[in-house]
């Protein structure tokens, strides 16, 4: 499971959904999006490091989705 950490109005949060979005689709993987602006902690937490992926609950990258770097991490997930 990939989860996306932004808020609205965050530009590099929309360029990490679409890739994102891309990468998910094309792997079968599910995905989410959490607004962190709806959770206190997750505000104190994230907020200057939006967006953030999450793989599995584990932080994977943050600012910027490397399409390839994502790819990676999802297949050593499931080689597993």
């Amino acid at each position: 499971m990939i989860t996306l950490l932004g808020k609205p109005g965050c530009h590099l949060c929309d360029d990490a959904r679409e890739v994102i979005g891309r990468v998910a689709g094309e792997l079968g993987v599910p995905w989410e999006e959490r607004d962190i602006t709806r959770s206190e902690e997750d505000t104190r937490l994230y907020w200057e490091q939006i967006p953030v992926t999450l793989i599995n609950g584990v932080q994977h990258d943050f600012w910027r989705v490397d399409e390839r770097r994502l790819r990676a991490a999802i297949g050593e997930l499931r080689a597993r």
